[in-house]
């Protein structure tokens, strides 16, 4: 079973940046279309971009050109750069496979907190 662990969250003030990494234990890994997710306080959690096993890449209309999903198959691991956060992108960041439906254990997350 494929174990994921996030990390690079942080408190940063709008307009800040951030690179979160995803952190796989297999390198199955490499087979899968890959996404960042993320939860609000009190909201639903959300898609927030993809990345095929080929690097193809998609993204949820509100961090277009701010976000950019990458990753690296011969580490297992992939990252999310988050450039020109706002406060409406605080949340907790979860990766998983896309549809998560199909995906790991879900790992701890990684706090992202954007305030002044």
């Amino acid at each position: 079973q494929v174990q994921v662990v996030e990390s690079g969250g942080g408190l940063v003030q709008p307009g800040g940046s951030l690179r979160l990494s995803c952190a796989a234990s297999e390198s199955i890994f490499r087979l899968f279309t890959m996404a960042w997710y993320r939860q609000a306080p009190g909201k639903q959690r959300e898609l927030v971009a993809t990345i095929t096993s080929g690097g193809d890449t998609d993204y949820v209309d509100s961090v277009k050109g701010r976000f950019t999903i990458s990753r690296d198959n011969a580490e297992n691991t992939m990252y999310l750069q988050m450039n020109s956060l706002k406060p409406e992108d605080t949340a907790v960041y979860y990766c998983n496979r896309n549809p998560s439906t199909y995906g790991f254990a879900w790992g701890q997350g990684t706090q992202v907190t954007v305030s002044s």
